[in-house]
């Protein structure tokens, strides 16, 4: 036996090791007093500090990492006010099922309550918006209590967990195990599909003539995609997604109608209404995609699939729900089904993309829609989209097709404004081989834009996709589709020059307003690898997106795109 000491490592290094064994490549933060040891630490490290320009904009980020792989991105902020400025990051990420781990500094025990300088009770104030918090106390719990962490935020539903770290227990000498097992009691593993649950779902199936699969964000999570796939065309139902699930079935797909809801495709939501079964593969049933529960698909048969026992029954009260992982209930079903005579349910919907396609009519000056467009005609889909929240956002979800998971990244629940831009920076920093694009309005773009200094620094080549119509667009619609258009707080005239400001920060940048510039416009943006370039696209103020369900109405009220 050696008489060597044993190692002397802090409460600091054994979380920084605890990430590296974890396989953390990236972390993405702010520094301050109450986390200093842990930035410490960091400096003898392989992983890849991201200094961020804000708190928020790194919780962005980490989010869009996590989209981007599936695994959990990681953010650090310091005590107080930096922590804080996580909280609309966590509320995004617990929102839309997204794995995060969001470390945070804090004072030190000793002054736990006491109203130290930068206190702030971040176990209390982030609870309604995580999966799990801690407050670590001892030390010697830290090698479990980070295990715990990552595999709470990446398993069953995925989640934000925090940790949040006293300043004098990051200092501390860690004498514990450093192999220390989890220990979660109270924690349920996904159950197994209920096999009689799924043999009535087959015989539903069989009876149906013209069903409809509803895809979700579960069905994304789970890695379903190709189990989707070789369901659909099985039993030769059409597919509808919702906005967080394009690209777990490809949208090119001729079995594909889109998008459904509020902005979804005219023939996803005639699918909706007129369907005699509806099933839903990971879906929440939530209110943008529902609209009038009372009248959400009133005489079809629904069947629901989804992980989180917590959403049964929650909204949509379906025939029959089996609560399992996504992936693994359908591969379960998939042999107790034929293929259902839907020719003539097929032809109908076909008919529906005919008469009701997506479309925009060229006017006076650039339309918001051209420019999305082109951006996919040019890069043949084959792109990362992250976009922020509003009209550009629904543009991009009906203009921008995507084939392939994780490879589009929005923020759904919270509609959380800032969120495009950071989340594009996390995405490209996962993907440093693919194409970003950042899709943003002017007034989501403004929140977060100091993050321009941090794609300019690691030379990111993410592409900005300004959208500016110096208006808040899609609170302006609702102004004037239903409040008499009595216009209020929704004039954005004062925008910065966004070239100037792009090239202050070291971002190469262009401005095209001319609808006959945007393609080689795009082109040389897109062939700008040196960095992040702005696309600065001024275009037609006024323009509403069609087609829309007003909220709270049923899927036959939709309002259709005006002649």
């Amino acid at each position: 036996m050696s008489n060597q000491p044993a190692e002397k490592i802090t409460g600091a290094q054994v979380v920084v090791r605890s990430l590296e064994q974890l396989g953390v490549n990236h972390v993405f933060g702010y520094p301050g007093g109450a986390n200093l040891p842990l930035f410490d630490a960091l400096y003898d490290s392989d992983i890849n500090f991201i200094l961020t320009r804000h708190e928020q904009g790194a919780t962005h980020m980490a989010d869009g990492y996590g989209r981007a792989t599936g695994k959990p991105g990681v953010a650090l902020a310091t005590s107080g006010p930096g922590a804080s400025n996580t909280v609309t990051g966590l509320l995004t990420a617990a929102m839309d099922s997204i794995p995060l781990v969001v470390l945070t500094g804090q004072v030190p025990t000793a002054m736990l309550g006491k109203d130290a300088f930068q206190e702030a009770d971040v176990f209390g104030m982030t609870l309604p918006c995580v999966k799990h918090s801690y407050l670590v106390r001892d030390v010697n719990d830290l090698p479990r209590v980070m295990r715990e962490a990552f595999h709470l935020a990446g398993s069953g539903r995925p989640g934000p967990v925090v940790v949040d770290l006293p300043k004098d227990v990051q200092l501390a000498a860690f004498v514990g195990d450093p192999d220390a097992e989890m220990r979660l009691p109270g924690l349920k593993q996904a159950p197994k599909a209920d096999a009689a649950k799924l043999a009535e779902m087959a015989h539903l199936l069989s009876c149906s003539r013209k069903p409809l699969l509803l895809v979700g964000q579960g069905a994304m999570i789970s890695g379903a995609g190709e189990a989707v796939m070789k369901f659909a065309e099985k039993i030769q139902a059409p597919v509808t997604n919702t906005l967080l699930a394009k690209g777990v079935f490809p949208e090119t797909h001729p079995l594909s109608v889109g998008m459904l809801g509020m902005h979804g495709t005219a023939y996803a939501n005639k699918a909706v209404s007129e369907c005699d079964l509806i099933f839903s593969i990971g879906s929440r049933w939530d209110d943008r995609i529902a609209g009038n529960y009372a009248k959400f698909c009133p005489d079809a048969v629904k069947l629901h699939i989804d992980i989180d026992p917590a959403e049964v029954d929650k909204v949509i009260k379906p025939d029959v729900t089996v609560v399992a992982d996504a992936r693994e209930a359908l591969e379960q079903l998939h042999p107790m089904v034929n293929q259902l005579a839907t020719c003539a349910w097929l032809a109908t919907l076909d008919g529906y993309k005919r008469d009701h396609p997506l479309s925009w009519q060229p006017g006076e000056g650039l339309q918001a829609q051209q420019v999305i467009e082109e951006c996919y005609k040019l890069t043949e889909g084959k792109a990362v989209a992250a976009t922020d929240v509003g009209q550009h956002q629904m543009w991009a979800a009906q203009y921008f097709l995507t084939d392939e998971p994780f490879s589009w990244l929005s923020s759904g629940g919270a509609g959380t404004m800032g969120f495009g831009f950071p989340a594009a920076i996390g995405a490209q920093f996962a993907r440093p081989d693919s194409t970003v694009f950042a899709f943003v309005g002017d007034g989501g773009f403004q929140m977060t834009l100091c993050e321009l200094a941090t794609a300019a620094i690691h030379k990111l080549p993410v592409k900005i996709i300004l959208l500016d119509n110096s208006y808040l667009g899609m609170v302006r619609q609702w102004q004037e589709l239903f409040h008499d258009n009595r216009l209020s707080g929704v004039d954005l005239t004062g925008n910065p020059d966004f070239v100037a400001l792009a090239e202050a920060y070291g971002v190469k940048a262009f401005q095209v307003s001319e609808p006959e510039k945007v393609t080689d416009t795009l082109k040389e943006a897109l062939a700008y690898n040196d960095g992040p370039c702005l696309v600065h696209c001024k275009v037609q103020r006024a323009e509403n997106v069609y087609p829309m369900i007003p909220a709270g109405a049923s899927h036959s009220e939709m309002i259709l795109q005006p002649t």
